[in-house]
């Protein structure tokens, strides 16, 4: 029995932080091509996740929201350009790269966080930063982008 309820909670621990699973794309051409596929805009997402501060914010206040999750599944391909500075959150250097390619071409300042509104062949139909805002009215923002 004591088994069987550790086995129970060990479950419940795996599972509950997939309630929320986020559907980042990996790859930004592949991001574009299930854009067009879809014929969905592209949301892209400039981060520093462990050192920015608004960006943190964003990702459990907006990005981590069950309502954003929902939004995005349906009306956008997600994809977020991260730039850790701490070793142990270190990318691929593929992805690394990639994200510096993505950078240069839409992020040339440097801002951190930079939300990008995309059509779906990659030109830039709206952009923002942080909000102190809800999910609500942030995914509100993204969508007057669309108007």
């Amino acid at each position: 029995m004591r088994l069987m309820k550790y086995l129970i909670s060990f479950w419940f621990l795996l599972t509950a932080g997939f309630g929320y699973s986020q559907n980042w794309s990996t790859n930004f051409e592949d991001a574009k091509m299930k854009a067009e596929k879809e014929n969905k805009n592209i949301l892209l997402v400039f981060s520093g996740s462990d050192w920015c501060g608004p960006c943190m914010r964003l990702e459990k206040v907006v990005w981590k929201s069950q309502e954003f999750q929902t939004e995005a599944d349906n009306n956008w391909v997600i994809y977020r350009a991260d730039f850790p500075r701490k070793k142990v959150n270190q990318l691929s250097s593929e992805l690394a790269e990639n994200n510096n390619k993505l950078a240069e071409k839409y992020n040339k300042h440097g801002s951190f966080p930079l939300v990008l509104l995309l059509d779906k062949k990659g030109k830039i139909i709206g952009a923002t930063g942080f909000k102190n805002a809800t999910a609500s009215e942030y995914i509100k923002l993204i969508h007057s982008f669309e108007k």
